[in-house]
């Protein structure tokens, strides 16, 4: 379960962070900060696959499924964890405002891998018509010609026909989105997790957050106080007696 809390993350054009963005992998089952980070980042969409690894190496296990909400989406990272070997849950954000608008969006056109075809609302078949890089990733492209025919064109589009596109590894989203469909309760489980942890942190720390300033200095200060959470947690699990017999020396 991933999240992240940010100190005054306010950034303009051509400048950095002013402040820190946390990150914390916590644990389902106990409740317990895995692993976490501190970056000078304004966003999180890059953070998912070197949080979900590290997640996994702390807790020494050969498959994790990592959820994190959609601020983490990005297509590059979640490829990355599923070549490690880590199921990805995150939401994919709305980038659109067409929906409110009553306006048909991608998730209404219907994908059919065998024939590499899309099927609008009105049952036309969108054909593939060319691959380029976008953002760094191959996307494919498809369109229909009989758009302006259509007795729903103004629902789909103003131009003269409604374009789609698909990432060549697109078929990784849809697995996520169909296991959202069929389980909507990991991402009600991440809010309960994590943002009880942070909410916990944030209580401790107070208004201010960090006390010191650098990346460095920070990220000590974030480590003590992710010790100091564990230490509780763990001696409200176990009891502070088994706790100090499990410590070594």
């Amino acid at each position: 379960m991933f999240s992240h809390d940010r100190c005054q993350p306010t950034s303009a054009r051509n400048s950095g962070l002013v402040g820190y963005n946390g990150q914390l992998a916590v644990d389902a089952e106990t409740h317990l900060i895995v692993t976490h980070d501190i970056t000078n980042q304004g966003f999180d969409r890059d953070q998912l696959s070197p949080m979900a690894t590290a997640a996994r190496e702390a807790l020494g296990r050969d498959e994790l499924h990592a959820v994190a909400d959609k601020g983490y989406f990005s297509g590059a990272e979640i490829l990355a964890c599923h070549e490690a070997g880590i199921t990805t849950t995150v939401p994919r954000p709305l980038t659109s405002g067409n929906e409110a608008k009553g306006m048909f969006v991608k998730t209404d056109f219907l994908y059919d891998p065998a024939r590499d075809i899309y099927t609008c609302p009105a049952g036309n078949g969108l054909t593939y018509r060319g691959t380029r890089e976008e953002g760094g990733l191959q996307v494919r492209r498809y369109w229909v010609n009989d758009c302006q025919t259509c007795p729903i064109q103004r629902r789909c589009t103003s131009g003269t026909e409604r374009r789609i596109t698909r990432w060549e590894h697109e078929h990784l989203i849809d697995a996520m989105r169909e296991r959202l469909a069929r389980d909507p309760d990991p991402m009600t489980l991440r809010r309960r997790t994590v943002e009880h942890v942070f909410g916990t942190l944030k209580a401790w720390m107070g208004t201010t957050h960090f006390l010191t300033r650098r990346l460095k200095n920070v990220r000590t200060e974030m480590a003590l106080n992710v010790l100091a959470y564990n230490m509780k947690r763990m001696i409200s699990l176990i009891g502070a007696r088994r706790l100090m017999e499990a410590i070594p020396g």
